[in-house]
């Protein structure tokens, strides 16, 4: 009878939790089951003094004088002693932006209907002809090995091109000249200009991205925006933005950097203005920049303009000529050599009007990056990741098909078809969080804690695409030259994984420590209560928004528990959607996420902030349940399409199977160990169930984008895919048309070798040995010679002169050129005819 009872309280209290009943209905059942107990003359101690202090507690709790009276100002009073203190500069970094889907998931219960419902945003015609017309021709004027072998510059003949069409002036209002288009469409831009050309789109990218264009438009006097949106718009003035120091990377609230309050000359006549001293580094565009967005540190010891001393970060906009501006020389980065380089200068004097917004605005350069920054973390780096993995797949997809070993595609081994499966499956994730957060941007939000997420998990994501892509290559991908289409953007990945917030604090600082409290739907409203003046009014709206948190988080318990062990059957989800499996147990998860962020919270309290490895976990948590969400809604904005399912169902499982294994390792890295085994009860209980996607469906996956399926068009939308003679990508991909057309003869070849009707021979022999057996007739030859001499063409790698890669040659070693062999040996590179040997022997 003991165990029975102890079942039934058990059983009772999961399910008051799980239909979330009022403590007063706690109260009776509690006090019911005790009473049965004792009339059934229950004859264990410890069970009846479970059942007492349940049903005393819950009794107590649920008389509200003396809950409110006698046990909430004690609770707020240990809340307030429990919090860790929160410095200005983290109350920014709180308000900054705002709360999207990421609070219906810290919530654990997502409504999912509300997330598809909302428009399917698309790209306005003027937008879409933008894209098709100016976009499409300078790309089509690109050459990217130009670029970066021979120039590491943009090509001065494109400079009046990307003016001329307002490229520079893309999120500039049309009142003030510019073209004002949407984030979508910036999202969309800027993916097409990184698949060909990172120096060149990062020329574009910079005035529209984090920078004075988006400060002026945010926080500029009305003075500063009529004279310098116009002139940005036109290309007059060509911006960069100095925040990087060699002290202060990602912690921009350390610049040493200071603008100093005083009197000085100014054209002539004295006036108060401010003496820079500044030292940045890693400044894009620097080197060719006539305008200086600047981030610095502003004092006022003299009391000029008001009586603070330090008025902390600000902003303000510099020319570039100002007398001790010391700027033009350059870094070189790694991979795409895109304009960078320092800006330094000391006792250099501005007038005040130069900080953007005016005196006003001193001190709040912290508040408007981050508003600028929640938006344009969204757009700028995961568009660059998304070009990087699109181009790497849309490449990969096709050389698996032409490169052959065993006289089989290698598309058709296992060992390549597994990181195929895993470049599509990541391709897809980064591209629909990309998307669908621009449309999200779109319709006005700015989500901060999005933008975080989609900032290390895209380049994160990326980086794998890229190195699966290099591996598949072999000694393709690492023989550099104009023909290499994978060099440049495997050397780049480190780029948006460094810049603007490293990857590594990113994860362990900023997506969970900020969304606890921006996205959690009780704790910053009960921060702000804890530091009220403490009154009656202050003690009812905290036992309201604390006894409803404590509710929440004992429902999101049930429902974990309880979804876990029914296999998510009972687990929300839309009913008219085709993957109501997916979206069951993406319900489960957010619950279970809810739950145990609740648990670590309330244990760890203020120390968390020092836990990087936890607080990196729970990040992982809430990222994966937003880049599964986000994934979900681009397959419903996509029209459902049935041959999608794998590739959406390859995604759900990969990140399904990443939570629970940072489930499992905060679990068991979780200081309170009790709390913790009570957390795995509740979120395992059945122990880890998610498994990585399975062979079967990665063979399925590699399938759908080696093959010209509408999967794989829709995969690798975006990019630049014209067949023009500066895009191997683009020729590749139209190439793989051909190659379903003559399998039918390599089967055919393969099964002569196999009978022995003819040798085993390679390239264009193979087929001649096979015309003159019969085994193929002058038809079929000619369309496997026509199709052999192009697919040579990507499969060789390229060649040069001795002397031609050097910048000066060594001493002592003799370079023999031939005139005219260059251009033979590229001739006949790309047709496959006579090698470099066979020239030298006609020679």
């Amino acid at each position: 009878m003991t165990l029975f009872i102890f079942l039934v309280y058990a059983a009772g209290a999961v399910a008051l939790a799980f239909l979330r009943s009022s403590l007063r209905h706690a109260a009776i059942g509690s006090a019911a089951l005790l009473l049965v107990y004792l009339i059934l003359g229950g004859d264990s101690l410890i069970l009846g003094l479970i059942l007492l202090l349940s049903a005393a507690v819950t009794t107590l709790l649920s008389l509200d004088r003396v809950r409110i009276n006698h046990i909430t100002p004690v609770l707020l009073r240990w809340y307030r002693r429990s919090l860790p203190g929160i410095s200005e500069t983290e109350r920014e970094a709180i308000d900054a932006g705002s709360v999207w889907w990421e609070g219906e998931l810290f919530g654990g219960a997502p409504d999912w209907r509300r997330l598809l419902d909302e428009p399917k945003t698309q790209l306005t015609e003027e937008e879409q002809a933008f894209l098709d017309g100016p976009v499409e021709e300078l790309c089509r004027r690109v050459d990217s090995w130009d670029v970066n072998f021979n120039l590491a510059d943009v090509p001065g003949d494109l400079i009046p091109f990307i003016k001329e069409n307002g490229f520079l002036g893309l999120i500039i209002p049309k009142d003030y000249g510019g073209l004002g288009f949407s984030p979508l469409a910036q999202v969309m831009i800027m993916t097409r200009l990184f698949s060909l050309s990172g120096v060149v789109a990062n020329y574009i990218n910079i005035p529209n991205a984090l920078g004075p264009g988006e400060l002026l438009l945010e926080y500029g006097t009305q003075e500063q925006k009529d004279y310098y949106l116009p002139r940005l718009a036109r290309g007059e003035e060509l911006p960069c933005f100095a925040l990087t120091s060699p002290f202060a990377g990602s912690d921009a609230t350390s610049l040493p950097d200071t603008g100093t309050v005083c009197k000085g000359l100014w054209q002539g006549r004295e006036i108060i203005g401010m003496r820079l001293d500044i030292d940045k580094r890693y400044i894009t565009l620097a080197p060719v920049a006539t305008l200086i967005g600047l981030a610095f540190r502003l004092r006022d010891p003299d009391h000029l303009i008001g009586d603070v001393d330090d008025y902390g970060l600000t902003c303000a906009l510099i020319p570039h000529d100002v007398k001790g501006i010391e700027i033009g020389r350059r870094h070189l980065p790694i991979g795409d050599p895109f304009v960078n380089g320092p800006i330094r200068g000391r006792g250099v004097f501005v007038p005040l009007d130069t900080i953007i917004g005016g005196v006003a605005m001193a001190g709040t350069g912290w508040r408007m990056l981050l508003n600028c920054l929640s938006a344009g973390r969204a757009i700028s780096l995961p568009c660059t990741a998304n070009s990087f993995a699109q181009n790497a797949l849309a490449a990969t997809g096709v050389y698996t098909r032409i490169r052959r070993q065993f006289n089989l595609p290698i598309a058709r081994f296992e060992g390549v078809q597994k990181p195929l499966a895993a470049m599509a499956g990541l391709t897809c994730i980064i591209n629909a969080a990309g998307i669908q957060t621009a449309k999200a941007l779109n319709r006005g939000q700015k989500p901060a804690v999005a933008g975080s997420i989609l900032k290390y998990h895209s380049t994160e994501m990326a980086r794998q695409v890229v190195n699966h892509a290099m591996d598949i290559h072999g000694g393709k991908g690492v023989m550099k030259g104009p023909g290499n289409y994978l060099s440049d953007r495997y050397e780049s990945v480190p780029v948006p994984i460094t810049v603007e917030g490293a990857n590594i604090m990113t994860r362990s600082l900023m997506i969970f420590g900020q969304g606890a409290i921006r996205c959690h739907p009780f704790i910053l409203r009960e921060m702000q209560l804890t530091q009220a003046q403490e009154d009656e009014a202050v003690i009812r709206e905290f036992d309201r928004v604390f006894f409803r948190h404590l509710g929440n988080t004992c429902r999101n318990g049930a429902h974990a528990l309880v979804h876990a062990l029914t296999g998510s059957l009972f687990a929300p989800a839309p009913a008219d959607t085709d993957l109501r499996d997916l979206y069951r147990q993406a319900s489960r998860l957010s619950a279970a996420f809810a739950f145990v962020a609740d648990m670590a919270l309330a244990s760890l309290r203020g120390s968390l902030k020092m836990r990087e490895m936890l607080s990196a976990r729970l990040g992982d948590l809430l990222s994966t349940l937003y880049l599964i969400s986000m994934l979900l809604k681009h397959h419903d904005d996509q029209g459902r399409p049935a041959e999608d399912r794998p590739l959406v169902r390859w995604g759900c499982r990969y990140l399904m199977h990443q939570y629970q294994e940072a489930m499992h390792e905060l679990l068991r890295n979780l200081p309170n160990r009790p709390l913790a085994l009570i957390c795995r009860a509740v979120v395992f209980p059945l122990g880890r169930r998610f498994h990585a996607p399975e062979d079967a469906l990665d063979s399925q996956v590699a399938l759908l984008v080696t093959q010209p399926t509408e999967t794989r068009r829709r995969l690798i939308e975006g990019i630049y895919l014209t067949p023009n003679d500066n895009n191997p990508v683009g020729r590749l991909n139209a190439l793989l048309p051909e190659v379903d057309a003559v399998d039918p003869l390599y089967v055919k070849l393969r099964q002569a070798v196999k009978e022995g009707l003819s040798p085993t021979t390679l390239g264009a022999d193979a087929i001649t040995v096979a015309q003159q057996a019969g085994i193929i007739n002058a038809e079929e030859a000619t369309a496997l010679r026509d199709y052999d001499e192009k697919a040579m063409a990507f499969i060789n790698v390229d060649e040069f002169e001795y002397g031609d890669l050097g910048r000066r040659t060594s001493a002592g070693t003799q370079i023999r050129k031939k005139p005219g062999r260059k251009k033979a040996v590229k001739k006949n590179r790309e047709t496959g005819g006579e090698t470099e040997n066979q020239l030298q022997d006609k020679e």
